[in-house]
């Protein structure tokens, strides 16, 4: 009986997984992580006219706006970890459900605090959709080749979401009303949640030990003091505010307790060990890097497009595409790339291609230089893509199969502490050195100054109400001292980067693929290994009403090992050459 249920589990787990199948289970992940990046940004464009609806005053405006990510960020790894103890597909399938219907609340709030509650909710759901995407995705790629493929289309999508965001939303708030940005998530749900229960497959870690619910707390509790804190700063307020300052240091210290009890554990949530390998950390610290520059650089291009070139927001947005399809087409050829340089040189020259954009882009002036602005665009898009593509990747592939949700939870929590990261340092920078010229503007008032120095915007709306010579020369000022700001945050942007490049030298110089073979037999061996152990279990468990019996039980008699072996000799033929090229 036993023997029939393990070939049909095995038969199962080889119909996804050599099959077709795994592509159809691909196109569900991929439309699940385009759901969780359109929410991301779709509401932006929205703001407007939620304001002028509901009446938020400005703290509920601000968490109407932060209330998801911020969600979303802190409870990855708590999710991430759930996964791989009770099944990813079913903590996939319940974040659909819970999306579906915080999407609908949202829509049909007529309050700010019910939007900011929905928003939360939004981000409950997304934070069990992403880490289950890719950790599914890792379990039903097993063969890193077409892992890689898998990845760059999981990537390319993600950059589709992000930048189809804004243009959906716009379109949606000018034909109907704000609540329709969040209506339009219920149709692809509809879809998603009785196709995921058809094709996706269940899969789960080792599962040892009990889930350490209080160690899953410290950790959200951990990030969102951290990203709260950033957020603040990069929203201006100062770095020993108590705003800023208290849950900094909170989110720090619970982090730091994190990290210690997992070490004392028997059977941790994450096993701290990964990051002891130099390709899963340098591959984290690369995400962070990658996202602190890109994020930062596209909120003050947004500036400079709209601000200073004076470009409408359907400009601003059409000149951003160039970036994002050069995106897609990193994330699309992202596979063949690195099976032919491999992740250190595709990471390092990933990020100098990125540095190299930026440096370009210090040509920029106060006029409009449209060819400069796409070439440096497709540049940036092209390297910062083929980063992401190559740190994901390698770190995803050295994580344990049976710790996937954990990694993938601590990719996308890198991630979003590189963006918010990335708003506050090159937004501290630029407002650095933006501010001071304008305290002392010649034939501008100094309190002019003072409130003109607060943002470019801010800027013109005094230098408007000055009106006259000094309200022109205010504006002039401004300009100036703003393209200024941006150059010195290109440079620092610049050095970020380059940065990365030399962190990056310490991955894998090629991409170690282990024979199918190997990978068959090692499978095997682990299947017949935990049906063995729940054979044992089960001849150990006495019959109801039956008393233990305390004298020790007989030891089997050894089992021959085969697939093992295979796997070992399989495995010892092609480790040598992995590991003299590092």
């Amino acid at each position: 009986m036993s023997g029939s249920t393990t070939a049909g589990a095995r038969l199962r787990v080889a119909g996804v997984r050599g099959g077709a199948n795994r592509w159809v289970v691909l196109v569900v992940l991929c439309v699940s992580l385009l759901l969780v990046a359109l929410d991301a940004t779709v509401l932006h464009v929205a703001v407007p006219a939620v304001t002028a609806d509901l009446r938020p005053s400005g703290v509920e405006l601000l968490w109407i706006v932060d209330a998801y990510p911020l969600v979303c960020a802190a409870l990855l790894i708590l999710f991430g970890t759930l996964g791989d103890r009770i099944g990813r597909r079913r903590v996939l399938l319940i974040g659909y459900a819970l999306f579906g219907a915080a999407s609908a609340v949202a829509a049909l709030a007529d309050t700010p605090l019910v939007l900011i509650v929905a928003r939360a909710l939004l981000g409950v759901g997304g934070a069990m959709i992403m880490p289950a995407t890719l950790s599914i995705l890792r379990d039903v790629f097993p063969d890193r080749r077409e892992r890689a493929m898998a990845i760059g289309v999981w990537t390319a999508v993600a950059a589709i979401g992000a930048a189809l965001g804004p243009v959906l939303g716009g379109f949606l708030v000018e034909h109907f009303w704000w609540g329709s940005v969040f209506l339009i998530n219920l149709p692809l749900l509809a879809l998603l949640l009785p196709l995921g229960r058809l094709v996706l497959p269940e899969s789960k870690g080792c599962g040892d030990g009990p889930w350490d619910v209080l160690g899953a707390l410290m950790a959200a509790a951990g990030v969102l003091g951290v990203v709260f804190g950033v957020k603040r700063l990069g929203a201006g307020e100062g770095p020993l505010g108590p705003e800023t300052l208290g849950p900094l240091c909170v989110g720090a210290a619970l982090l730091v307790l994190f990290v210690r009890r997992q070490r004392r554990r028997a059977h941790p949530l994450i096993d701290m060990r990964m990051f002891a390998r130099p390709t899963f950390s340098v591959s984290v610290g690369c995400i962070v890097l990658a996202m602190l520059a890109l994020v930062g650089l596209e909120l003050i291009a947004v500036q400079y497009l709209q601000l200073v070139l004076e470009l409408s927001p359907l400009e601003t947005g059409l000149r951003l595409l160039p970036l994002t399809f050069a995106a897609m087409a990193a994330g699309v050829t992202g596979s063949a790339t690195l099976r032919r340089v491999g992740p250190r040189r595709m990471v390092a020259w990933g990020f100098v291609l990125t540095a190299g954009a930026v440096l370009l882009l210090v040509l920029m002036g106060q006029h409009d230089r449209p060819g400069l602005l796409t070439t440096g665009f497709v540049l940036l898009g092209f390297g910062l893509q083929t980063t992401l593509f190559g740190a994901y990747e390698s770190m995803l592939s050295e994580a344990p199969a049976d710790q996937a949700g954990g990694a993938a939870a601590i990719g996308e929590t890198s991630y979003q502490l590189g963006a918010g990261m990335g708003i506050a340092l090159l937004g501290s920078v630029m407002n650095a050195v933006y501010a001071p010229a304008l305290t002392s503007v010649r034939g501008v008032p100094a309190s002019a100054g003072s409130a003109a120095s607060d943002s470019l915007g801010e800027a013109y709306e005094v230098a408007a109400r000055l009106g006259g010579p000094a309200g022109e020369t205010l504006r002039a000022a401004a300009r100036h001292s703003f393209v200024h700001g941006l150059h010195v945050t290109l440079f620092v942007s610049a050095g970020l980067l380059l940065l990365g490049a030399l962190a990056a030298l310490r991955l894998p110089r090629i991409m170690e693929c282990p024979p199918p073979e190997a990978r068959e037999a090692t499978g095997e061996a682990r299947e017949e290994a935990r049906e063995e152990a729940r054979e044992e279990a089960a001849e150990e468990a006495p019959e109801p009403g039956e008393a233990r019996p305390s004298r020790a039980r007989e030891p089997r008699p050894p089992q021959p090992r085969r697939a093992p072996t295979a796997a070992r000799e399989s495995s010892e033929a092609a480790v040598p050459a992995g590991r003299g090229s590092r």
